[in-house]
């Protein structure tokens, strides 16, 4: 929630509106429970990610997830996929591979579906309280233990893998946000990027 203010100051005469927050960000507002220290910037990006998420979707129009202006990935991809790799980076975490589901989830991110815009944000609610459920259960002993990613199993640690989850999730939620207000402010176009036809 926020407050809107608007005031003048533009030579060309148009007002300019700046949101004063009603309380802080999740990094403001102090530890997470149960949480260890070392993993808190990762929990309060996550936190973030899931309110910004919530706020800007809460009436997108279920019809226009799988719009791509200019060619950008959709608001629907965004959430598949970023709820898709917080359950893979927890898995590797674990020192576990990728199971067939996810590796089926993994394949089926981009083409269009027929979820809600409800549905997709719910998931991704899911996808980022049970990588806060996971971070709860981390042994703050094992973070810089090696961990390898994919098939190739490439070197990374335990912390590596929480801190790649948590900055892809807030890099794709910013392209999100963007590209959820360029579908808002234009006419509504098929999931290919060309504009419907009556």
């Amino acid at each position: 929630m926020s407050i809107r203010r608007a005031f003048g100051g533009s030579r060309l005469g148009h007002a300019h509106a700046i949101t004063v927050p009603t309380r802080p960000e999740p990094w403001l507002r102090g530890p997470v429970p149960g949480i260890p220290p070392a993993l808190q910037p990762v929990a309060h990006a996550l936190q973030q990610a899931s309110e910004d998420v919530s706020a800007a979707l809460a009436a997108f129009p279920d019809p226009r997830l799988w719009e791509r202006p200019a060619g950008v990935a959709s608001v629907g991809f965004h959430l598949r996929h970023t709820a898709g790799v917080l359950d893979r980076m927890a898995t590797y975490a674990r020192a576990e591979a990728l199971s067939p589901d996810q590796l089926a989830a993994l394949a089926s991110e981009e083409p269009p579906g027929s979820e809600t815009a409800g549905a997709l944000v719910a998931a991704f609610e899911a996808a980022v309280q049970a990588m806060l459920a996971h971070l709860r259960a981390t042994d703050p002993e094992i973070l810089f233990e090696a961990r390898g990613v994919g098939r190739q199993a490439l070197p990374s640690t335990v912390l590596g893998l929480l801190v790649h989850a948590a900055e892809h999730t807030q890099r794709h939620v910013g392209q999100l946000l963007v590209t959820a207000r360029v579908v808002a402010a234009t006419p509504s176009r098929s999931a290919s990027g060309s504009p419907t036809r009556p």
